[in-house]
């Protein structure tokens, strides 16, 4: 399997057989910045695969297949001299679900008219056979040369305005916009500045894998606002491997009843060991007290939910086993770093877009 194709196990090559691909294609012409290309190449190859690798939770139904895809095969070198090894050309590529032009380097007096012709005339048949087309900060000056931006709304780098506006007065700027989609199907994805290739990516990964899969890899890769820290991204990782049978079965017991009232009384009793004893085995087996345990299950679980749902922060606490709503918002900030209504405004808007 191509190295570029990060993150595999062979439970994740075994996984492959039966996973849904969806083929993905980053086109490379000399203009292109190697930052946001390599950062996409990684992030959509992870998919489905490296949440797995962290928290030992079951693999995604989807994957994506990256391909690098020039005009030609030959050792190419984009913007700042990185050498690019396309994958296919635009004579071999066959058909892809989406394809994503990322931000070029422009010189001073650049001008994309006539650049490009034979990648400009791939781009449109993959469109015509139903793809999706995306561009990246001043790659919309590539999809604006093929005139599919014609009479559309468009984003770019604000740098980049004054150049569209001037070469292809159709395009329909909308240059406040992260992400501008177009045309029939929202077909047409233009991205504004080159760190928006983060929206672009997050918002495809939930269009073709669904939102728990854009949320997990936002979290593998802290893709969105720092401004809280790490912990917001943080998740259960997986738990150590050990050979104390009773602790296992314990565990199990917590996976099915954390939400019940004193659960770490009842699940020493249900051990069968003195409370001392069982609290001591069960540290050494994972490295958690129970009640650490416990709360961390619990607030696991409350993060899924206010990813997903539109319940209450209090019905949610009350759902994972806390009466007490302050005491729940005091555990939830101390293992997550913030509020339960921040964190849902964190999460909920990825896969969106406003409009």
């Amino acid at each position: 399997m191509d190295e570029n194709k990060a993150y595999v196990t062979q439970a994740t090559m075994e996984k492959d057989a039966s996973a849904r691909v969806v083929r993905v294609a980053l086109v490379v012409v000399p203009e292109t910045a190697p930052a946001g290309l390599y950062s996409l190449l990684e992030v959509f190859a992870s998919v489905g695969s490296v949440w797995e690798l962290f928290t030992g939770n079951a693999l995604g139904e989807v994957r994506m297949r990256v391909d690098l895809v020039a005009e030609t095969q030959e050792l190419a070198y984009c913007a700042m001299g990185v050498p690019v090894e396309p994958d296919q050309t635009v004579d071999s590529a066959g058909r892809y679900d989406c394809l994503i032009v990322s931000d070029l380097f422009l010189s001073a007096d650049f001008d994309p008219r006539g650049r490009w012709p034979a990648m400009e005339a791939w781009i449109h048949s993959q469109h015509a056979d139903g793809a999706i087309v995306a561009s990246v900060c001043t790659g919309a000056l590539l999809l604006a040369e093929t005139g599919l931006l014609d009479n559309l709304e468009a984003t770019s780098h604000w740098g980049a305005v004054p150049l569209i506006q001037k070469l292809y007065p159709r395009v329909r700027l909308r240059p406040e916009r992260v992400l501008a989609l177009a045309g029939p199907g929202q077909r047409i994805i233009t991205a504004g500045g080159a760190s928006s290739w983060i929206e672009l990516a997050l918002y495809l990964i939930a269009h073709y894998c669904g939102r728990q899969e854009a949320v997990r890899i936002s979290k593998v890769f802290l893709l969105g606002d720092h401004a809280d820290g790490q912990l917001p991204f943080a998740a259960l990782t997986r738990p150590p491997a050990h050979t104390d049978q009773v602790i296992e079965h314990c565990q199990r017991w917590i996976a099915e009843n954390y939400d019940v009232a004193n659960p770490v009384e009842r699940v020493a009793a249900y051990s069968g060991l003195h409370a001392r004893t069982f609290k001591r085995r069960f540290r050494a087996a994972t490295g958690f007290s129970p009640l650490e345990y416990i709360q961390t299950l619990r607030v696991e679980e409350a993060k899924f939910l206010l990813e997903s749902c539109d319940l209450a922060a209090d019905d949610i606490g009350a759902e994972v086993g806390y009466a007490d709503s302050a005491s729940f918002r005091r555990l939830f900030k101390r293992l997550t770093g913030v509020t339960p209504s921040r964190y849902r405004r964190r999460y909920q808007r990825i896969g969106r877009v406003e409009s």
